[in-house]
């Protein structure tokens, strides 16, 4: 069993910066490929970022390519979205997820979820 906890959520402007962070306790944190997807309202939720065991394969959307910096301390636990030039189409609830494969999958086939983070985005 793994438990993640998210944070690091909030309002900011278009353009602006946040950087999320997600804790994870239980089993060895390396042995998962990791994710972040998000929500938006009326929305299915989607891949935004993922990263393989040890950090080697990162892989992102489109839509945040470039803007968007995924990584990982294993030594800590921490999964981390550094995401900068936002835009208010970034507004969602940002999830993290641990998937017990070394694969990265595009897809919601993770196998635990973060209770989810805020971010909005104002024009």
């Amino acid at each position: 069993q793994v438990q993640l906890v998210e944070s690091g959520g909030g309002l900011v402007q278009a353009g602006g910066s946040l950087r999320l962070s997600c804790r994870a306790s239980g089993r060895t944190f390396d042995n998962y490929a990791m994710g972040w997807f998000r929500q938006a309202p009326g929305k299915e939720r989607e891949f935004v970022s993922g990263i393989s065991w040890l950090g080697g394969s990162t892989q992102y959307d489109d839509s945040v390519k470039g803007r968007f910096t995924i990584s990982r301390d294993n030594g800590k636990n921490i999964l981390t979205l550094q995401m900068n030039s936002l835009k208010p189409e970034d507004t969602a609830v940002y999830y993290c997820a641990a998937r017990r494969s070394n694969v990265i999958v595009i897809t919601t086939r993770y196998d635990y979820w973060g209770q989810g983070t805020q971010v909005t985005v104002s024009t």
